[in-house]
């Protein structure tokens, strides 16, 4: 039989109750000064582990005080149980909360620090973080009694009815999964679809894998329509590649002073220009006799895709500049119109192209 309780026993329970506070609010502010000592260190895993902790560690004071105030007071077997089978779920809820936490922000500081891994994708992150939360469910499920048996046949019966039902979804799960397995796209990339969208990978999550354009608007493409379309990755196998401009001069142009004046600007505009490559080696090639032009190809070099549209602006322009101060011409395309019998041949008012005039209308030589 339980003795009565008294006065002494409710002044020793506060006590415990009260340290356990005052345990817990110490230890958050030890944990905040850890807080403040691992954001000096270069690893960034410290910093999530202290972050999660300075959760988990008052509420343990607070739950160790109260299970000292419990065991001080004269409860029954039966509420004795009850309060310690309480706190020992809720120790277990804010651990399980902590854990998930904890792993979630190292898997993604590991996988930031790794060119080779899915540097920001969510979908490993929210995949450990839901598995670390299920266990700690069913931890929580048997600590109250509760057989978990039943639970987990239940779940294997009715985990295929859930799954003929989510068909798209877990396909796009598996696909996005299948994309960073295989290194073939990750977060950081550009890449073009043979849709047309193109842009910078931002993230790819459970369900669907989000493109910034260079306009800044976000498109949203499902994991499994990413699997199985045409894409192009320009970040991959290397982040550097090159560009291709087409520029012709005339017929009556020194070809070989065309290509040094060229090559010179190529050069210049590596050494100058931000984005550009400066070990890129100039190249010219002459391909084409055209109708008013003999065409060739300037191949620059650019650090990443986004980098070409500066770089190609700045060397049509300094090309430019370049050949009127040279005298070399780029010609412009010219047509040669027939006279045919009453007609008569005149220049046209804006491009100076001779124009066949007679009774029927106006028709090119």
């Amino acid at each position: 039989m339980n003795r009565a309780l008294t006065l002494d026993d409710l002044v020793l329970a506060g006590i415990a109750l009260v340290a356990g506070l005052v345990a817990a609010f110490l230890l958050r502010i030890v944990m905040r000064w850890l807080g403040g000592h691992a954001r000096r260190t270069r690893w960034s895993g410290d910093d999530v582990i202290v972050d999660a902790l300075r959760a988990l560690v008052p509420w343990a004071a607070i739950a160790g005080g109260a299970a000292s105030a419990a065991a001080l007071l004269p409860l029954t077997p039966t509420v004795q149980h009850h309060v310690d089978q309480t706190l020992s779920v809720l120790l277990i809820f804010v651990a399980t909360g902590t854990a998930a936490r904890v792993i979630a922000g190292l898997v993604r500081t590991v996988t930031q620090s790794r060119s080779g891994v899915a540097a920001s994708a969510t979908i490993f992150v929210n995949i450990t973080r839901v598995v670390v939360l299920a266990m700690g469910f069913l931890v929580m499920l048997q600590t109250l009694g509760i057989s978990i048996a039943p639970l987990l046949t239940a779940l294997g019966v009715g985990g295929l009815a859930v799954a003929l039902a989510l068909q798209d979804t877990l396909a796009n799960l598996f696909a996005g999964i299948h994309i960073l397995a295989s290194k073939t796209v990750q977060p950081g990339d550009y890449i073009r679809l043979s849709s047309g969208e193109e842009g910078y990978v931002v993230d790819i999550n459970w369900r669907q894998t989000t493109v910034r354009q260079l306009s800044n608007n976000l498109v949203v493409i499902p994991n499994g329509q990413l699997a199985k379309t045409n894409m192009i990755n320009y970040t991959r196998p290397e982040q550097q590649l090159t560009v291709l401009v087409q520029v012709g001069v005339g017929y009556d142009s020194d070809l070989e002073h065309v290509e040094k004046v060229t090559t010179e600007v190529v050069a210049e505009v590596m050494a100058e220009i931000t984005g550009a490559v400066p070990d890129h080696e100039p190249a010219v090639r002459f391909h084409t006799f055209g109708d008013s032009r003999i065409g060739f190809t300037v191949i620059l070099g650019v650090g990443e895709f986004s980098d070409q549209y500066r770089i190609k602006h700045e060397f049509i322009k300094r090309l430019h500049q370049r050949y009127r101060t040279e005298g070399i011409r780029i010609p412009a395309p010219t047509r040669t119109v027939a006279l045919q019998q009453g007609s008569a041949v005149i220049p046209h008012p804006r491009s100076g192209d001779d124009m066949v005039v007679h009774q029927g209308g106006i028709d090119p030589l």
